[in-house]
């Protein structure tokens, strides 16, 4: 088991997600953003500097947490699909030469006037399945995460999925605790209610190898939207991050936890330097403490079980 992070939530520049990850005393890393781009598309002197410092600290990275097919990637469009083949294609030779087993992907935007489709799930299952089957051929696993996507609908969703996947080695599950609290359940008619978090991972659980940890809360809206999240520390929110891991633990997992803390935003352009300066600040800072909270959730929860086991529960 290990604790990692899209350490670009402590900074974007590479200098800050490499002093968070050293200052944390862990040896995992996501990449994901560098600057204002997509690991996979940075120039090609950037990702040589990132090459060296990892190996000189002897730091993994576990997993590339790519832009493909994500939410903000309109459904029954080529122009969607062509758009992930050309950032899969660019992210596969750096993830060969740094080891990287894993790319996260996901299922396109959800559609809004037709969301469940025939039309729609022939495009999700087709396209998904066509990168999948480029990551099969070169020895990567596409991780689908249960984001405001097509598979992040509601657990079926993501069943649905996971069951038209051809080449299954090459696919696996990334739970994120804190999207169901921001998302509803798309199933049946509307009004829809929102998703559980506990009740969305204790279906798909079987298949999930990775977890983010992001909590918040949120509340449906009188014309039936979920107004976005207010994140905050692991186990204060309604992503159910407690019962979780202790499930996980349970059940002797022995993945990784990427932190994902969406706490502090980065600056606006416009926003005057000093003030910015002052919230990269406090944006490294966050990352720091939400990573030892969730140290002290995860030692909790060890200790849980052990008193569990103790007492014969």
């Amino acid at each position: 088991m290990f604790l990692t992070g899209f350490a670009d939530e402590a900074g974007r520049d590479w200098k800050s997600q490499l002093e968070a990850t050293l200052e944390l005393g862990w040896d995992h890393i996501d990449l994901r953003l560098v600057g204002n781009a997509f690991f996979a598309l940075i120039p090609e002197a950037d990702f040589e500097r990132i090459s060296q410092d990892l190996e000189e600290h002897r730091i993994i990275a576990n997993c590339y947490g790519s832009g493909i097919a994500n939410g903000e990637t309109p459904v029954l469009l080529e122009a969607s699909y062509e758009k992930a083949l050309k950032e899969l294609l660019a992210a596969i030779p750096r993830m060969k030469k740094l080891h990287i087993p894993m790319i996260r992907g996901m299922s396109f935007q959800r559609a809004k006037e037709t969301p469940d489709s025939p039309e729609v799930r022939q495009f999700v299952f087709d396209r998904v399945n066509r990168l999948v089957d480029i990551c099969a051929d070169n020895g990567i696993v596409y991780a689908h995460e249960n984001c405001y996507n097509y598979g992040g609908m509601s657990h079926e969703h993501t069943l649905r999925l996971l069951e038209n996947i051809r080449h299954k080695e090459a696919f696996t599950l990334i739970f994120d605790t804190g999207n169901p609290p921001g998302a509803l359940d798309r199933r049946g008619e509307l009004p829809y209610k929102r998703q559980s978090a506990w009740e969305f991972y204790r279906q798909v659980r079987d298949f999930v190898s990775y977890v983010h940890i992001k909590d918040g809360t949120a509340f449906v809206k009188p014309d039936g939207t979920v107004n976005t999240p207010d994140y905050c520390f692991p186990g204060d929110g309604e992503g159910d991050v407690r019962a979780i891991v202790l499930d996980l633990l349970r059940r002797g997992y022995d993945g990784g936890f990427c932190m994902e803390p969406h706490l502090i935003f980065p600056p606006k352009p416009e926003v005057p330097e000093k003030e910015r300066q002052e919230i990269l600040a406090r944006r490294y800072r966050t990352y720091i403490r939400y990573g030892k909270r969730f140290e002290e959730l995860l030692e909790s929860c060890r200790e849980q079980l052990k008193d569990g086991k103790r007492e014969g529960i």
